[in-house]
């Protein structure tokens, strides 16, 4: 076709004059130097002072947008009505409600009524415009035809929350890969050619059918050379900029990358190890619907500078990123016969040392305070240890926002001005809130890059000072007999947009990576910015991102590697990621890969909510969905029968072990429901002490005997559904929400109960350990008498219970008596 010959021979489709490189901090400084190369004019619409006014412009997201969705017309009464104003058909562009989801399909939920017809604009320049005169600025218009079969049953799987859409097709034999770089919008026109309804386009499917990719990305490092690739399929132009150092106000040089169907890749010299480099990506923003130039780190980003600035060429390989030793290690991790034997102690590295005075101020709140073998913090390690501790969860390590990687920048309140004021008072809050924004203190759960250590964790931030430590931390944790979990946050991005610091994949791939709903706009029940694993190239880069840290932060000795992963918000991401991120680490052997992949563990946080509720995206990896998997999900069913209530509950509602019924607190004033209550936290609890397993069969408080599944919650959920014991977490606390100790504090009728202080404790939010152990209950199950006792340790950050056995006798604290489904 003469406009399709006419897009593919245009190099590049679409050219924007450069513009200034991006700075090594918020600043911004002069054009640097460039090759002397020959473009075409630039257009009016990419010229600088353009360019700036549009920076300037915020997020669509972030925009106000009427409570209602902008309809152009009602198709019930199309007929009967005027055609709408050129500002309505023009706010309509602020939306994407159709989904280019093949090839030749797009699903739209719009009537085309009589002789009406829809048709499909391109604009290579984001130009498309209204006026009286009907559509202006498009390069490209073609006619789609409505198939009256539907959408195609793939699709229907694929994206089963649009299964009611109209499909409508484009002639087979077109070439559409020069489209997906434009500006593209649907249009309706009724009989008399007046322009009905449109809307812009959604694109992950056709960009998975035609550039689904399992090639090499991210940098490469050979003997000779090193080489880029990067998957931007609708990006018009990819640049590179190279920089000396990671403070440098000037690329040291600029290359143009080169692209083969959606890839875009170069190679350089062996001398860019050590450099750093930032992607330069021109491309049609939905946010902006302009062409943005980006700048952005590589999503493959192995190394950084300080926050994020740009990437570092790190080859993970190299001699000179091994710790000494790394290679010469003695086997100390215990073995692990059964996931079931696994007991977890959550633990965030800020908190471990951030005011641990045996250890020095240098190495406090970062990796290398883990290396200690002297510090209060690692004996007490020890003692976890050898009390049958046999996994540390750490709490996320990536490159996370909220926190800067200088220290130097950190604002920070005086302790011994805190201590002048009561531990509740307003005074306090007070200081501690001022400061919130800008102190050392974040959890982490606000991702910027998945596959690099934080910058504010290492002594230096910039360099691969990072990488070193990270596996001295790893490699220190497994010489004291503890297995490390990661805590991955793939449910989310901390950023997105063309402008934001923190966005990395909107800027390269706009509109892919995040889930975006009917509107258009991006999904945000999980705080912020929901990734879509249910599209083929994020579901890859997860699991890319999962064999990096699992392969390249293992000793060459093969014993110390990371050995499990607890996934944040898993629900939210779909069944099949799950499954296929197991079959991939589980392939791993010691023989070909140095790691043993059958002892990493998977388990995460299965809550059922959002747009993804009741396989709502797809099936997702939802508590009921994982059984037969081996992945477990943390129960929530024996932490609210022990507690009470819920987090999301009355503060005061009793549970099992803080007084309920036999010690009420006054909340309820109904013994009879507070003695139906109890009973029924009991079948609870005994569910969950047999592995939360569907099939176990218990005699409940009516003395019926009935299957685990057949336990009920209040809202009429089934309290079992795993079918092996582990795709159960057993727990009563975790970080989220109030610290065990509060809570038991707070609900208690007799707020004196008793603990036993033990030791310092080196953390951030408490000075010191309590642990104190609560009969629970005494039954039988299985022909196995059980006797349960909790023994809450309450530490730096508030956390655990985790040991919770079954079927046998927990003889807590002697060394490794683990229960067979407890963790």
């Amino acid at each position: 076709m003469w406009w399709a010959m006419s897009l593919l021979s245009s190099s590049p489709l679409l050219h924007i004059p450069s513009s200034t490189p991006p700075p090594t901090s918020r600043g911004s400084f002069p054009p640097p130097p460039r090759p002397t190369i020959s473009y075409p004019p630039p257009s009016s619409s990419s010229s600088p002072e353009r360019r700036r006014f549009i920076s300037k412009v915020k997020p669509l997201h972030s925009l106000t947008f009427p409570t209602h969705p902008i309809r152009c017309c009602s198709t019930s009464s199309m007929s009967s009505q005027a055609s709408p104003s050129t500002s309505q058909v023009q706010d309509c562009l602020l939306y994407s409600r159709a989904y280019w989801v093949t090839e030749s399909v797009i699903a739209w939920n719009v009537d085309v009524l009589g002789n009406g017809s829809c048709y499909l604009f391109a604009s290579k320049g984001a130009a498309l415009s209204f006026s009286d005169d009907g559509i202006q600025g498009q390069d490209v218009k073609i006619k789609l035809e409505e198939d009256n079969y539907g959408l195609p049953a793939k699709v229907i799987e694929k994206f089963p929350h649009i299964r009611d859409y109209r499909a409508f097709r484009l002639r087979p034999s077109l070439d559409v890969k020069p489209l997906l770089k434009c500006q593209l919008a649907v249009a309706t026109f009724n009989s008399d050619g007046n322009c009905s309804d449109a809307t812009g386009l959604q694109l992950p499917g056709v960009l998975d059918e035609l550039f689904s990719y399992s090639g090499p990305l991210g940098a490469l490092y050979s003997n000779e050379a090193v080489s880029l690739f990067l998957w931007a399929p609708t990006a018009q132009e990819v640049q590179v900029c190279i920089y000396r150092d990671g403070s440098a106000d000037n690329p040291q040089e600029i290359i143009r990358l080169e692209e083969y169907n959606g890839v875009w890749s170069t190679k350089g010299p062996k001398g860019w190890e050590g450099c750093y480099y930032v992607y330069e990506v021109s491309v049609y923003h939905p946010s902006t619907q302009k062409i943005e130039k980006c700048y952005a780190n590589d999503p493959y980003a192995r190394g950084l500078s300080s926050d994020a600035q740009r990437t570092l060429f790190v080859n993970l390989g190299s001699d000179t990123l091994k710790p000494e030793g790394w290679d010469k290690l003695a086997h100390q991790k215990p073995d692990v016969l059964s996931f079931s034997d696994i007991s977890i102690y959550e633990l965030h590295i800020r908190d471990f040392s951030a005011s641990d005075h045996t250890v020095e101020p240098k190495s406090r709140g970062g990796y290398l305070a883990f290396t200690l073998q002297d510090s209060a913090g690692v004996h007490h390690l020890k003692k976890l240890s050898n009390a049958g501790i046999s996994h540390i969860h750490l709490l996320p390590t990536f490159q996370f926002a909220g926190v800067d990687d200088k220290k130097e920048n950190w604002n920070c309140v005086d302790g011994e001005t805190l201590k002048k004021f009561p531990p509740d008072s307003a005074q306090q809050q007070a200081l501690i809130t001022a400061v919130q924004n800008d102190d050392g203190y974040n959890w982490g759960y606000n991702p910027v890059l998945w596959g690099v250590p934080k910058g504010s964790y290492a002594s230096n931030p910039n360099g691969s000072c990072r990488i070193i430590e990270f596996r001295k931390m790893v490699q220190a944790l497994n010489h004291i007999g503890l297995r490390v979990v990661l805590d991955v946050v793939y449910n989310h991005l901390h950023g997105s947009g063309p402008f934001d610091e923190n966005s990395v994949l909107d800027k390269i791939v706009p509109g892919y990576y995040l889930r975006r709903n009917t509107d258009g706009f991006i999904e945000n029940s999980t705080c912020v910015n929901n990734t879509a694993s249910e599209h083929f190239m994020v579901e890859r880069l997860i699991i890319d991102d999962l064999l990096h840290w699992t392969v390249d932060y293992k000793s060459y000795d093969f014993f110390v590697q990371v050995d499990g992963f607890r996934f944040d918000l898993m629900g939210h991401l779909m069944k099949r990621t799950m499954m296929r991120t197991k079959d991939v680490l589980s392939s791993l052997t010691t023989e070909q890969d140095g790691v043993d992949g059958s002892s990493v563990y998977l388990y995460g946080e299965g809550w059922d909510f959002g747009e993804v509720a009741k396989n709502g995206r797809g099936v997702n990896a939802s508590q009921f969905n994982l059984p037969g998997t081996g992945i477990g999900s943390f129960n929530d069913r024996i932490r609210d029968a022990i507690l009470g209530g819920s987090p999301f509950g009355h503060p005061l509602q009793q549970g099992f072990v803080n007084g309920l019924f036999l010690q009420p607190n006054g909340h309820n004033q109904d013994t009879a429901t507070e003695r139906l209550m109890l009973a029924v936290s009991k079948d609870h609890i005994q569910v969950g002490m047999a592995a939360n397993l569907r099939d176990f069969v218990l005699t409940d408080c009516e003395g019926k005997e009935v299957k685990g599944s057949e336990v009920l919650t209040h809202d009429g959920v089934p309290v079992a559904y795993a079918s092996c014991p582990t795709e159960t977490v057993n727990y009563v606390s975790a970080h989220d929400n109030e610290t065990l100790f509060d809570i038991v504090s707070l609900k208690m009728q007799d707020k004196s109960f008793g603990y036993e202080y033990n030791s310092v404790v080196t953390g951030l939010t408490t000075s010191m350990e309590y642990r104190f152990s609560i009969p629970v209950m005494r039954c039988c199950a299985q022909n196995h008498l059980i006797v349960i006792h909790i023994t809450l340790v309450i530490g730096s950050t508030g956390l655990i219970l985790l040991s919770v056995p079954t079927i046998g006798e927990l003889d807590f604290p002697q060394k490794r008596r683990m229960g067979k489904t407890g963790h």
